[in-house]
């Protein structure tokens, strides 16, 4: 395997544990409790994302010579809008159901940190490649810990799982789980989890490349 290779599955597999922006950087925090009360919504919202996420990483990083330092941010933002517009029109004509449900979480994207984070971090820094990488490996690790945890929220909450019933008819739903402080409580034990599972790989990694 070449080294360029190599440092695309790096920079894919970066975004998914060793700086996944839920559990590791802890960005975008609003629309994680706010949609994920199901795991169809965390999976819509994770997909919207990463959409934006590749399609302004590679915009950005194509434009990265040409945009002025002093209009930097503003240029961002408005080819994150660009994007966020298009994605907000699709879902609308083809996933009116979806759309209604995450509500106005879909044009607040624009100023999802995480996204504006990698726009500045690294699409501005790095060719377009690694670039759309980096968007798409931020955006499925966003994905995945948004639907982790709107499976957990609904399956305690409503006994179901994207909208399918998996526990018995006498099972008793424990509703707190999809109100607000479910999801805190959800997004508080996985982070937890979550951290010491990445640090315990980081150390183990650490020790055989030490022996």
């Amino acid at each position: 395997m070449s080294e360029e290779k190599k440092s695309l599955g790096k920079v894919l597999v970066n975004g998914i544990l060793s700086e996944n922006p839920t559990f590791r950087l802890v960005l975008g925090t609003c629309p994680t409790l706010a949609v994920t009360t199901s795991a169809v919504n965390g999976l819509g919202m994770g997909a919207a994302a990463t959409f934006v996420l590749v399609g302004s990483n590679i915009v950005v990083s194509l434009l990265r010579k040409f945009i002025p330092d002093n209009v930097r941010i503003p240029s961002f933002i408005v080819i994150i809008c660009t994007f966020v517009t298009m994605v907000q029109l699709l879902m609308q004509a083809y996933l009116p159901s979806l759309y209604e449900s995450l509500g106005i979480f879909i044009p607040l994207i624009v100023v999802n940190c995480i996204i504006l984070a990698r726009a500045e971090a690294f699409a501005s820094k790095n060719p377009v490649v690694a670039s759309a990488v980096d968007g798409f490996g931020m955006g499925i690790g966003f994905t995945l810990a948004l639907t982790l945890i709107g499976v957990i929220r609904e399956i305690i909450g409503s006994g179901s799982a994207f909208g399918i019933r998996i526990m018995s008819q006498g099972y008793e739903p424990m509703l707190i789980f999809v109100l607000a402080s479910g999801g805190f409580l959800t997004y508080g034990l996985l982070l937890g989890v979550f951290n010491a599972v990445v640090n315990r790989i980081g150390r183990s990694k650490g020790e055989g490349e030490g022996a």
